[in-house]
């Protein structure tokens, strides 16, 4: 394993830890500081609250269990295994390490409360917590690294 390699697992692990560790923080404050079930204003339509969801997004699959688990980690593995494939894919590590942090800190609210606490709570939106922003933030980031390469392949091909 090469230096360019070896830095890209070492970034992609640090933006995952750093997730991990930011994630768990704010849902130990909420636990410990705002009450279940209740909702403070923080901003114009940003609602602080305390819920937890069984489920994945939006509460789907809630009475999923072990299904979620294994669902999640098999999302992992496929990106695991892209990743170990594509490591010296330009950025490619960034939004592995949103999604792996963001799945872990979410695993370890399921391992730890039999479900996930959110407390982000927007007009119209459900709530959520930090590693939802992460997965999100995750998702669209690698979206733009496979457009990008995509793009160079395309500009490649044409020239």
């Amino acid at each position: 394993m090469g230096p360019q390699v070896r830095g890209a697992w070492a970034r992609a692990l640090l933006v995952a830890g750093a997730v991990v560790a930011l994630d768990q923080l704010t849902k130990a404050l909420v636990i410990e500081g705002v009450r279940r079930g209740s909702r403070d204003s923080i901003f114009l339509g940003v609602d602080l609250v305390h819920v937890r969801n069984r489920g994945v997004a939006f509460g789907l699959l809630s009475d999923g269990g072990a299904l979620v688990v294994i669902l999640t980690a098999g999302a992992l593995i496929l990106l695991l295994v892209y990743f170990l494939t594509h490591t010296r894919k330009r950025g490619l590590w960034l939004p592995t390490g949103l999604l792996f942090g963001g799945a872990a800190g979410n695993l370890v609210d399921r391992a730890r409360h039999g479900e996930v606490i959110d407390f982000i709570d927007l007009p119209l939106w459900p709530a959520f917590n930090l590693a939802d922003m992460s997965i999100t933030a995750g998702v669209v980031g690698l979206l733009l690294v496979l457009e990008a390469d995509r793009k160079e392949d395309s500009d490649a091909a044409r020239a």
